[in-house]
């Protein structure tokens, strides 16, 4: 007898919202996920390892901006997964609340 999944792991549930917050920036801004993972990966390899949420303003400045800046999770979510950058450290935060400590990200050679 199988049993049925009654919920989501939290972080499976993060990251379905994470995907649906980026599909809901590119339906209802000019934001694109491809063109932001684009300059992510064209920032580290001219400036070696930064933090994401220096990554984040960065975007933002060039013109990637979303309705929500939970969007630019999938941008790192898939980079990191698909093995081109990896955590490199970690930054005090400027934003965030008292979260955890920001990621620097890095490229992968």
């Amino acid at each position: 007898m199988t049993q049925a999944v009654l919920f989501q792991s939290p972080r499976a549930a993060g990251i379905q919202a994470s995907e649906q917050c980026a599909a809901k920036a590119e339906r209802t801004t000019s934001f694109s996920t491809y063109l932001a993972k684009l300059w992510v990966l064209e920032h580290l390899k001219k400036h070696g390892p930064t933090s994401g949420e220096d990554l984040v303003d960065g975007m933002k400045a060039a013109g990637h901006i979303p309705h929500d800046d939970r969007a630019f999770g999938p941008v790192f979510q898939s980079l990191a997964r698909d093995g081109h950058i990896r955590k490199y450290g970690y930054a005090e935060r400027a934003k965030g609340h008292g979260t955890a400590g920001g990621v620097i990200w890095r490229i992968v050679r």
